[in-house]
């Protein structure tokens, strides 16, 4: 019995530690998430202006541009998955699993398409690696705090795999701010082209709901200006210099990565947000199985007592009938 009572003992104090951990994890998540709503919610407007503008650009242009022209016959799909770095976050980064293995049956066996993964966050790399599933190109090490660099690297290859095969500048080249070695461009060479990009991501809903979700992200879906104009109004008026299509080249990949960084910072609060969700519960879940344990040691501990007090009356009662004997 005092055997067990030990046992129990220390089964509390591991319990304990554990609490202690979960809690300091639950607050440092509680104390980020707030940062990472604001940064999310700061990032949205500019992104929604920039895909109007671009959208209603490719609406009244007749610029035959890669990034805004359906493909006739499309072939290949790449698909950007966005998870964790980390664990401990419930069931966050095996949702958007979920959502991008649905997406990929259908891209590959409803409509035909090969697909490529570009994968964020190393539990998605572990997931598909896993698997032996190839991976086009992988990201870690910034799930919680993503930076822009973070997204204008995603974007770029999303795009160099875009362009590729035609004779537009890839994106590295627009931006102009970071060059490549040989061997990447001989690989972008080599890359075989995708014909539409998908990203798969959570989308911060509220501190209770994140919802994983789907976009297509090229080419670009035409929403601003698809009603026909009455007749006698005035359609707005672009000047583009040098050219449409040099204002395009290099409006379109700050797009892409403008859209990325959007999904990127969604993607971080949802995943703070799951982890201060499970850190509670887990601390919860610590608070009763101390509860417990401490209830079946108390009943140990008092069952040990009452023995020990059984057999000491017993033996008085035995010492007795011997001397009155």
């Amino acid at each position: 019995m005092a055997t067990s009572l030990r046992e129990l003992r220390a089964r509390i104090r591991s319990t304990e530690a554990t609490k202690k951990i979960t809690r300091a994890m639950e607050l440092i998540a509680a104390s980020r998430i707030i940062k990472a709503q604001q940064r999310a919610h700061a990032a949205t407007p500019y992104a929604r202006e920039l895909t109007r503008a671009v959208s209603a650009v490719a609406t009244f242009t007749d610029v035959d541009h890669p990034l805004t022209t359906e493909h006739p016959d499309p072939k290949r799909a790449a698909v950007v998955i966005i998870t964790s770095d980390r664990g401990l976050a419930g069931a966050y980064s095996s949702s958007v699993l979920r959502e991008a293995e649905r997406l990929i049956s259908k891209l590959h066996g409803g409509d035909g398409k090969e697909v490529d993964l570009y994968v964020c966050g190393r539990k998605g790399i572990s997931y598909f690696t896993f698997r032996q599933r190839e991976l086009a190109e992988t990201w870690s090490g910034f799930s919680d705090s993503p930076e822009f660099a973070n997204a204008r690297a995603v974007g770029d290859a999303v795009v160099k795999a875009f362009v590729a095969g035609t004779d537009r500048p890839d994106a590295a080249a627009t931006e102009g701010d970071h060059g490549s070695s040989e061997d990447e461009e001989k690989a972008d060479k080599d890359r075989e082209a995708v014909d539409e990009v998908h990203v798969v991501f959570t989308r911060f809903r509220s501190m209770l709901v994140q919802q994983p979700d789907v976009i297509r992200l090229l080419p670009l879906e035409v929403v601003e200006g698809s009603d026909t104009p009455d007749e006698g109004d005035l359609l707005p008026l672009y000047e583009f210099e040098p050219s449409a299509d040099e204002v395009l080249d290099a409006l379109l990949p700050k797009y892409v990565t403008s859209r990325i960084f959007a999904c990127l910072l969604q993607a971080a609060a949802s995943e703070l947000a799951a982890r201060q969700r499970a850190m509670k519960s887990a601390t919860d879940n610590a608070d009763d199985l101390i509860e417990k344990y401490t209830r079946v040691a108390n009943q140990a501990r008092q069952a040990g007592i009452t023995q020990e007090i059984s057999e000491i009356v017993g033996g008085a009662n035995a010492l007795a009938d011997a001397t009155a004997e």
